[in-house]
């Protein structure tokens, strides 16, 4: 059985990405969505009758549902052509203002998950098969005030760039998507302790453009997909110039209000 498997099924980028492998006639036997709203991973068989969807209601930040995802693949002998992991999320604040519960949580999702659902479907990748990624141009800089999302997609690409020389004799398509901000319901949580700079709302992308660029780019081969001329810049900026000069302006900005106030703690006038 040849399936496509696409994780953060249910809304977002996964969401995007479950339309395009649709429109695009891969012949696959079933397209298997994952995410943990079951009722919104139920309306792409009721919207799209003759695509048979195997339904999978997961957390992917739980070991045991990861386990369930490999049983279900070992099971059904089944042929992996495309894996697309679009499961993530991110918390803006300082490292400080968000519960080590959260912070833990995100490191789950964003990176072991990458991992043990990269071991789980590898056993059944096909040769010259599809991997994509979703990572974030913060994996280009570190980012006071979103420091432990940006860690966790760092991560995200230099295990991309290593699977791909891993895998390298088996012709895979590997690729990381890293677009700044795009227009879906991730700020909805990403943004409950922190305003979202405004900087990142002129930069807000379509979700849908975001996806067609990184269908094309997997297909090409290339090892990351970067929507957009703003972020190509970005992404070119922070490789040729020293990071310090990034972080003293967003670490500026980051800035608790009552130093910028007040001079800072020590009583002395301290500039943001």
């Amino acid at each position: 059985m040849r399936i496509g498997i696409i994780t953060g099924a249910s809304s977002g980028m996964g969401k995007e990405f479950v339309k395009l492998t649709l429109a695009q006639q891969m012949n696959l036997d079933e397209i298997w969505v994952v995410a943990r709203r079951k009722e919104r991973l139920e309306l792409w068989q009721r919207r799209y009758e003759k695509q048979v969807f195997r339904v999978l209601p997961l957390d992917v930040g739980k070991k045991e549902d990861i386990l369930f995802l490999k049983k279900e693949l070992d099971d059904a002998l089944a042929q992996v052509a495309l894996f697309v992991h679009c499961a993530g999320f991110g918390i803006m604040g300082r490292v400080e203002e968000i519960s080590p519960e959260e912070q833990a949580e995100m490191v789950d999702v964003n990176c072991r998950s990458v991992v043990e659902l990269t071991l789980a479907v590898l056993p059944h990748m096909e040769r010259e098969g599809r991997m994509i990624y979703m990572a974030s141009s913060a994996a280009f800089l570190p980012q006071p005030g979103f420091s432990v999302y940006a860690a966790s997609k760092a991560f995200v690409v230099s295990f991309v760039r290593g699977l791909r020389g891993e895998l390298a004799y088996k012709n895979m398509h590997i690729t990381a998507v890293c677009p700044g901000a795009v227009k879906t319901e991730f700020f909805n949580r990403a943004a409950k302790n922190k305003h979202l700079p405004a900087y990142k709302k002129m930069v807000m992308a379509d979700p849908k453009k975001v996806v067609k660029k990184a269908w094309k780019d997997n297909l090409a081969g290339r090892e990351l997909s970067i929507y957009g001329s703003s972020m190509r810049l970005f992404c070119l900026a922070a490789k040729l110039l020293p990071h310090s000069l990034f972080l003293h302006f967003l670490a500026s900005e980051d800035a608790p209000a009552s130093l910028k106030e007040t001079g800072g703690s020590d009583g002395k006038t301290q500039k943001f």
